[in-house]
C-alpha cells in the first residue's frame, strides 16, 4: 500500500495543477481574445458545473469501473482537454472545453478522497490535501515562466498537459496495484453493496454534512478570492503588494496541512475541526477589527492555518459517520456541495460588497466559519458518533 500511496499523492498534485491555471492565464487570454476580466467568471462556473456533475456520478463510475480505472480515465481526459485548451482561439471554445475539464477533476477528487478515507489514517488525508496545494502552487509558476518566454499562455497549458499525460502513464502502470488494493478496500471486501445518491441522502446527518462542507469551502473561497481586494481597499496596500501578500493565506493553508498531518497522528479528526475553527475565527476577527495593516497579514495566515485541517478531517470522518457502504456516495455528494459553495458564495459576497462595502467580507467569513462549526457538531448528534470512534481508521 506504500507504493500506491505515493501514486495517490502524485495524483492529488495533478488534481491541483489545473485548478489555478485558468486564473493565472486569464489576463493573457483576455488580451489575446479581446475579452474582459469578468468573462473569466462564466468559464470558471462551467468548470465547476462539470466538477459537480462528475462528483455526483462518481459512485456509479467507481461501482462499474473501480477506483483505479476511474482515476486513469479522468487524468487522461484532463490531459487531453488541457492540450486542447492550448489551441483554443475563441471564448466559445474555452466555454465548451470547460465542461469536460471539470468532469475530469470531480471524479478524481471524490474517488481519491473516498479511497483514502476508507483505507488510510487521518494524517495521510491532511498530507494528501497538502499535495493539492503543491499542484495549485506549481501551475501558476509554470504559466508565469511560459508567459515570460515566447510560448505564451498556450505553452503553459501544453506543459501542464504533458505533466498530466506523464501521470496517466504512471497510473496505467500502477493498475495492478489498484486491483490488489481494491480487493481489500472495505467498500468491496466488507460491504458488497454500493449505495446510490438517492438512498444516501436519507442517511441521518448527510444533508447537514453537505451544508457544513458548503460553509467551510465557501469561507475558504471567499477568504482567498477577496484577499487582494480587501488588503488594497481597506488596509492601504498598493495593488502589487496586495496581490503578493494574498498568497499568505494559501501558504498558511498548505503549511498548515503539512503540520496537521503530523498532529493527526495523535489528535482525532473532530478535535482538529474544533481547533481549526478556533484559529480561523481568530483570523476573521483580526481582519474585521480596525487594527494596523500588519495584523491583517497575520489574520490571513491564521485563516489559512485554521482552514487547513477542517476539510481533510471532515472527509476522513465520512466512513465513520455514515458507514462504509454509504461512504462513496456520501463523498460525491459532499464534494458537490463543497464545489457549489465555492462557486456561489464568492459572487454573492460581491453583491453584498456592492451594496455595502469591503468591510463586510471578514464578517461573512466569520459567519460561515461559525455556521460550519455548528453544523459539524450537529452531524455527530444526528449520527450518534462517539468521540472515541472519530480517532481515525
Amino acid at each position: 500500500m506504500a507504493t500506491l500511496l505515493i501514486v495517490i499523492y502524485l495524483s492529488f498534485i495533478s488534481l491541483g495543477l489545473p485548478d489555478s491555471m485558468l486564473g493565472a492565464a486569464w489576463p493573457a487570454i483576455a488580451l489575446e481574445m479581446g475579452l474582459e476580466a469578468a468573462d473569466l467568471g462564466l468559464v470558471s462556473m462551467i468548470v465547476t458545473l462539470g466538477t459537480v456533475i462528475s462528483s455526483l456520478l462518481s459512485v456509479r463510475l467507481i461501482k462499474g469501473l473501480g477506483t483505479g480505472r476511474v482515476m486513469i480515465l479522468s487524468v487522461l481526459l484532463t490531459a487531453v482537454v488541457l492540450l486542447l485548451f492550448s489551441f483554443a482561439k475563441s471564448y466559445l471554445v474555452l466555454c465548451l472545453l470547460a465542461l469536460p475539464l471539470g468532469l475530469g477533476g470531480g471524479s478524481v477528487d471524490a474517488a481519491l478522497n473516498g479511497f483514502v478515507a476508507r483505507n488510510y489514517k487521518a494524517s495521510h488525508m491532511n498530507w494528501l490535501h497538502c499535495m493539492w496545494g503543491v499542484g495549485a502552487t506549481i501551475s501558476p509558476l509554470i504559466m508565469g515562466k511560459s508567459l515570460a518566454g515566447s510560448a505564451g499562455w498556450p505553452g503553459g497549458y501544453k506543459t501542464v498537459a504533458l505533466l498530466q499525460g506523464s501521470l496517466f502513464v504512471i497510473l496505467l502502470l500502477s493498475l495492478p496495484l489498484w486491483r490488489r488494493a481494491e480487493k481489500t478496500d472495505p467498500l468491496s471486501s466488507n460491504q458488497g453493496e454500493h449505495i446510490g445518491n438517492g438512498r444516501a441522502l436519507r442517511t441521518p446527518g448527510l444533508i447537514t454534512a453537505m451544508a457544513a462542507f458548503a460553509c467551510f469551502v465557501g469561507f475558504e473561497a471567499i477568504a482567498g478570492v477577496w484577499a487582494a481586494s480587501f488588503l488594497e481597499g481597506r488596509k492601504g496596500f498598493d495593488p502589487a503588494a496586495a496581490a503578493s501578500l494574498a498568497s499568505l493565506y494559501y501558504l498558511g493553508t498548505t503549511l498548515g496541512r503539512a503540520v496537521s498531518g503530523l498532529i493527526a497522528i495523535k489528535v482525532d479528526s473532530k478535535r482538529l475541526i474544533r481547533w481549526g475553527c478556533l484559529l480561523a475565527t481568530l483570523g476573521a476577527l483580526l481582519l474585521a477589527l480596525p487594527l494596523p495593516p500588519a495584523f491583517s497579514l497575520a489574520a490571513y495566515v491564521l485563516l489559512g492555518i485554521g482552514n487547513a485541517p477542517i476539510y481533510p478531517a471532515m472527509i476522513h470522518l465520512t466512513p465513520l459517520r455514515f458507514g462504509v457502504a454509504v461512504s462513496q456516495a456520501a463523498m460525491g455528494l459532499q464534494m458537490a456541495a463543497a464545489y457549489t459553495g465555492s462557486t456561489l458564495l464568492p459572487p454573492l459576497t460581491g453583491v453584498l460588497v456592492r451594496f455595502t462595502s469591503l468591510d463586510v467580507v471578514p464578517y461573512i467569513v466569520l459567519a460561515l466559519i461559525l455556521l460550519g462549526y455548528f453544523l459539524s457538531q450537529l452531524i455527530d448528534k444526528q449520527t450518534k458518533v462517539t468521540q472515541a470512534g472519530a480517532s481515525g481508521l
